[in-house]
């Protein structure tokens, strides 16, 4: 159990019927039960291929492994992890990475779990990124509300420096915890001096990023595959997944499972695969959110295929318990969340959540519920970050999956799960505004 946060841990709970918790990543943890130091970190996976990295030019040999691994982020948008490396490897000054192990996805614990239980891996990871992109600095980005692994993260770094392991320095920085604090411009803003608000792009951080320099942000598992895979190459990679997602990826469960946790599974594989590893549902399902809150609800029975690249979450959803409710509170934490610096973020998305709000009450007529359609149509992609398109996106998910409850709660008044507690979903509590950190 994490102090800080109190964050249910993979192996907080009895192995069977539970598990396997990792192959990979955590395989090491899954092994011995604990978190490795560095020597046995060393003597499992050996020394940090640092010559894989080192050439140049358009055979580097690193990167182009990374392509044929076809490894994508896994903070949420999925882009190209070779394809990122290649854009910031071609500058001609020096570079910056940022290891993103920020994870304001609430319903997310998967880096922290990583960090907590693999954090050599993710280490080595960075140090092979800024070889491969000629950076001569790298940032470790946490939320200030893991202060304790933050000091872990610090200890583990120097440990590392003393024996010389990492040929570019490595800073644990913590920043302020909003839900668009994670979002890579954030950091960004954040490392050159500013708030930890999203900026208007382009240039994009590749481009023009930390010290106004050429800078690679990758999440903290990626930078965690990428260590594997330059050990044992793409190939190895391949083995697990599918031709269309290869490798593995790691996915918190909770909710109404058995055994909720982080766990490690095929990357495309069916939820129902990932809710059996976490001991299966207990009794039956009303709905599962996938990608977290700026996912969306696939509704029961649940499909063989796989969900759309997201956060990394899976909330099983009891049958009986109000997905409107649940949704209305969720959109209510991401109005309070934004940083209220375009439009979309200061009235768009603050409108949708009080009309869902007032849907999941029973209050809403259909001129209301018209309304929502349309305020919904108009968010996506006019903001200067995806924060509105998530909140949309959950939204709309929310009216197609629960579509029979709002017919009901418009024209007969809400159920009586409106009003039940607690909830499912794992929903902050917001700051005032006048509260709120951002620097």
């Amino acid at each position: 159990m994490n102090s800080d946060t109190g964050t249910v841990l993979a192996g907080d709970h009895p192995a069977a019927p539970c598990g396997p918790y990792g192959e990979r990543l955590l395989y090491g943890w899954y092994d011995t039960g604990r978190a490795a130091d560095l020597t046995e970190h060393l003597g499992r996976y050996g020394p940090v291929p640092l010559s894989s990295a080192r050439s140049g030019g358009a055979a580097m040999p690193l990167v182009r492994a990374v392509e044929e691994a076809g490894l994508t982020g896994r903070g949420g948008g999925g882009f190209p992890t070779g394809r990122k490396l290649r854009s910031v490897a071609g500058a001609s000054a020096p570079t910056v990475v940022v290891a993103n192990g920020m994870e304001s996805e609430p319903a997310s614990h998967k880096d922290e779990v990583l960090l907590a239980l693999a954090p050599h891996l993710v280490l080595d990871g960075a140090a092979l990124a800024a070889v491969a992109v000629g950076a001569n600095a790298v940032h470790l980005c946490l939320p200030r509300t893991r202060a304790t692994q933050a000091d872990q993260l610090t200890a583990t770094v120097a440990e590392r420096r003393r024996a010389r392991l990492d040929p570019v320095p490595v800073k644990v920085h913590t920043l302020p915890h909003h839900f668009v604090s994670s979002e890579e411009t954030s950091l960004v803003s954040w490392l050159n001096g500013g708030d930890a608000r999203p900026l208007a792009t382009p240039p994009r951080p590749f481009e023009k990023g930390v010290g106004k320099r050429p800078t690679l942000i990758g999440n903290v598992e990626t930078l965690a595959h990428l260590a594997l895979i330059a050990r044992y190459g793409p190939a190895w990679f391949r083995e697990s997944g599918s031709h269309q997602a290869p490798g593995t990826t790691l996915v918190t469960v909770s909710g109404a499972v058995q055994c909720p946790g982080v766990y490690e599974i095929p990357a495309g594989s069916p939820v129902t695969a990932a809710l059996r590893r976490a001991g299966g549902p207990q009794g039956r399902l009303g709905a599962v959110l996938a990608g977290g809150f700026f996912g969306r609800w696939l509704p029961v029975p649940l499909s063989d295929t796989a969900p759309d690249r997201g956060a990394g979450v899976l909330v099983a959803l009891p049958e009986g318990t109000c997905g409107l409710a649940e949704t209305a509170a969720a959109l209510g934490y991401l109005a309070a969340q934004s940083a209220r610096q375009c439009g979309p973020c200061r009235f768009g998305l603050p409108a949708v959540a009080e009309d869902f709000a007032a849907l999941a009450r029973g209050t809403a007529d259909t001129q209301r519920l018209d309304r929502l359609h349309h305020r919904l149509g108009l968010l996506p992609g006019r903001g200067a970050c995806s924060h509105p398109d998530g909140g949309a996106r959950l939204a709309a998910s929310a009216l197609r999956v629960f579509a029979d409850d709002v017919h009901r709660h418009v024209h007969a008044g809400p159920c009586r799960a409106a009003y039940a507690a607690p909830l499912v979903l794992p929903v902050p509590a917001a700051r005032p505004p006048e509260e709120e950190e951002w620097r």
